[in-house]
């Protein structure tokens, strides 16, 4: 028998229409999700708070707390959790709102908060613990917590596909390969979703190319294979190193034809500019494929495939005329990050270039950030003076990012390149928190500047402990003052921690040290005990000794295991060249320019810059290229005259060798660029003076090879006679020439 209205309670007569949805109820909850689909969450809730409470059911509480996981609205979901939890009625141990509620937390970064309920929850249900193993999973840092959790629920119900794709999202190696044998057993393996997210964990977790040849495996089982598929296996092989077989799968997806999307084309190109195993012709030719593939598909409008393909032509390829005309293709969709792969392909290769495209970036508007300031302080480095670091610098602090240490460190190492150590002094001083390589970026200025007396105090006062790369600013500063004893005690200290055994680096900085102090025995002995396989570099070093020295048998021993390392390195063959020049043996000497003629390897040119009136001038060996060389030459012999009036004498064994004429040999000489950048700077400095502008004191010129020992020789004497600091930076280090004497004190 149906009892009356009248014999129903008010609570009972609640639960009830809660429990059987009426028509003013499902009406309430059509309504809230027609305002969530016109994302109008603001008036959804003011309409279910505005409701009277027994048509607030669950189904209205669903639909709420869905619509504030899919907008990330943590603030509207907090609300309606706390208005649940006092609802006189409450759901709190409904398990479709629990199971909302978690997804939510979830998806609203609160992994926490999700698990204080999944917690709380007397039931579950696959669901429950699927939601928070993917929360866990999205957190990233919670791997270990995700998988315990899955393992906890193998326990009380079995997994589904969603719930171990969602582990292995998170998994390393060894916990990923026992969830793969468990997909084995469970027959979840077929699932396209699984597959995917074990390709994917494979490639993630790959140390070498068997991570990567397992996630293969995995791929080749796969019954059908979607775009996810593709692009999952082009990244596990370009995470393992493996960049052929990842182009390879791009061309079998093309020759198979399969579409390809955005990721499809960042990811080759990942592995076009990170993957060591491709030769530059088989960049290139991926590289033209994907530009067109980008240009018939549109892709090459978005930003990140333009930015990705700018960054291969510039940093694999080294092309970058067509690095630049796509980025100036780029112009309607350009953004910061655009700007900023740009400024940084130009960063090292032209400087000029760089700043020139970050003052276009300001012209448009666009606010520097974090990674630009990184970039085109790394552009400033490679100028010849502190002017345009100065700018940056200004800048970084307008952009609030003053206090940051990289940046500090970013500017200490521009400042130091650029030859203002006052000024790395000085924000190294107002830094507010170090790291180790702010202290290594202070050390390595002095080291740069020959400030051995000043680096070591400093290296005293670190608070931090050191890396490898505080030992190499050490060693190289006391291999530049010949502070040989002090060196081998430093690298004698490398040994007492675990942490700090030498590298090849190091062992190159030692035989440096030993090599200029001529002590070429101990230098043998070192590189005998090297417990690896010696480098290129610690034979180059070996090699310059040995021609400042003269050491004719130990040179060539050095140049012929340079030679079998870099073939098309100009150094072996000109190094010989001059050692057997400088003792006479003229044929031997031609032989080594014939063996290099042969190989066809060319010599770097030499050239040097200075900066007059805001503009960085080029100079070349003999003049060439400028309009002005007759009037810089009429300078330079005014100058080399009164020079020589103070004892000046050209030193020949600097000259080429393959000259015959000692005339010619001088004229060659006296023509080097850094001459020619110092005659240029004092016949400006004298135009300018004449026109009432203001009187320089320093002369600073950058060389991009090393300084020869007749022009160090020069600049010491003109130094003097001229009354100027000239400030010369060449590929090793500066040397500050004042008053007839060099900070290197000879020990070039």
């Amino acid at each position: 028998m149906i009892a009356s209205v009248s014999q129903i309670s008010f609570g009972s007569l609640k639960r009830f229409i809660s429990a059987s949805p009426s028509p003013l109820n499902h009406e309430l909850v059509e309504r809230l999700r027609t305002l969530v689909r016109s994302n109008d969450l603001q008036r959804a809730f003011s309409l279910f708070y505005s409701a009277p409470l027994e048509l607030q059911s669950h189904q209205a509480y669903g639909a709420l707390f869905q619509a504030c996981a899919e907008q990330r609205n943590l603030r509207h979901g907090v609300t309606l959790h706390h208005h649940m939890l006092s609802h006189p009625c409450s759901y709190s141990q409904d398990l479709f709102l629990a199971n909302h509620l978690i997804t939510m937390y979830t998806k609203c970064g609160k992994v926490l908060y999700a698990r204080k309920v999944f917690d709380e929850m007397s039931e579950r249900n696959v669901v429950s613990w699927t939601s928070l193993i993917t929360g866990y999973a999205k957190e990233g840092d919670e791997q270990e917590e995700g998988f315990s959790l899955f393992s906890d629920m193998l326990s009380h119900c079995l997994p589904n596909e969603f719930a171990v794709s969602s582990v292995l999202t998170s998994c390393r190696y060894e916990a990923g390969k026992q969830v793969h044998g468990l997909a084995l057993k469970l027959g979840l393996h077929c699932s396209v979703y699984v597959a995917n997210a074990l390709i994917s964990m494979y490639g993630r977790c790959g140390r070498d190319g068997a991570a990567g040849y397992e996630a293969w495996t995995v791929f080749e089982a796969m019954e059908f294979k979607n775009l996810v598929a593709w692009n999952s296996m082009i990244a596990a092989f370009q995470c393992c190193n493996l960049g052929k077989e990842s182009v390879g799968v791009f061309m079998q997806m093309r020759s198979e034809g399969v579409g390809f999307d955005r990721a499809t084309l960042l990811n080759v190109c990942s592995s076009l500019y990170k993957c060591s195993d491709l030769v530059p012709d088989e960049v290139s030719k991926c590289c033209l494929q994907l530009h067109c593939l980008s240009v018939k598909s549109g892709f090459v409008t978005q930003a990140e495939v333009a930015t990705a393909l700018v960054k291969v032509y510039s940093e694999v390829l080294g092309e970058f005329s067509d690095c630049y005309k796509l980025f100036m293709e780029m112009s309607h969709c350009r953004d910061i990050v655009a700007w900023t792969g740009i400024i940084t392909a130009f960063a090292v290769y032209d400087p000029e270039m760089a700043i020139h495209l970050f003052g276009q970036l300001r012209q448009e508007k666009l606010s520097p950030d974090w990674y630009t300031f990184s970039s085109v302080l790394k552009a400033c480095a490679g100028l010849v003076t502190a002017r345009q670091a100065l700018t940056i610098h200004a800048q970084v602090i307008k952009g609030g990012f003053g206090a940051d240490t990289v940046l500090n460190n970013s500017l200490i190492h521009a400042y130091a390149k650029c030859g203002s150590l006052d000024l790395c002094k000085r924000v190294f001083d107002d830094m507010d928190s170090r790291d180790v390589v702010s202290w290594n970026s202070m050390l390595k200025a002095y080291s740069l500047h020959g400030q051995v007396d000043s680096i070591l105090p400093v290296f005293q006062q670190m608070d931090i402990k050191p890396d490898s790369a505080t030992f190499i600013a050490l060693l190289s500063a006391c291999s530049h003052a010949g502070r040989v004893e002090e060196g081998m005690k430093i690298f004698r200290s490398m040994f007492e921690e675990p942490e700090t055994l030498p590298q090849l680096n190091h062992y190159a900085c030692v035989i440096d040290m030993l090599g200029r102090a001529e002590r070429f025995t101990d230098a043998e002995e070192v590189i005998k005990q090297m417990p690896m396989v010696p480098d290129a570099v610690v034979w180059s070093a070996l090699l310059g000794s040995c021609r400042k020295h003269g050491n004719t048998h130990l040179g060539k021993l050095a140049a012929d295991k340079l030679k079998e390392l870099e073939p098309t390195n100009s150094l072996s063959y000109i190094q010989m060249s001059n050692i057997y020049s400088a003792e006479g043996s003229f044929n031997e000497a031609g032989k080594s320019r014939k063996e290099m003629e042969t190989w066809r390897v060319k010599k770097e040119p030499g050239l040097s810059w200075t900066e007059i009136g805001n503009k960085v001038h080029e100079f070349a060996s003999g003049g060439r290229r400028r309009a002005d060389r007759e009037a810089i030459y009429k300078e330079l012999e005014r100058l080399i005259g009164r020079l020589k009036e103070m004892g000046y004498v050209p030193e020949m064994r600097s000259a080429l060798q393959d000259i015959e004429e000692e005339e010619q040999k001088e004229e060659h000489l006296l023509h080097h660029s850094e001459k020619l950048a110092l005659a240029f700077a004092v016949m400006e400095g004298r135009r300018r003076s004449h026109d009432g502008g203001v009187a320089v004191n320093v002369i600073q010129i950058m060389k991009n090879i090393r300084i020869c020992i007749d022009c160090h020789n020069f600049m010491k004497l003109a130094s003097k006679l001229l009354g100027k600091e000239i400030l010369v930076r060449d590929s090793n280090r500066f040397h500050h020439f004042k008053d007839s004497s060099c900070s290197c004190n000879d020990y070039w």
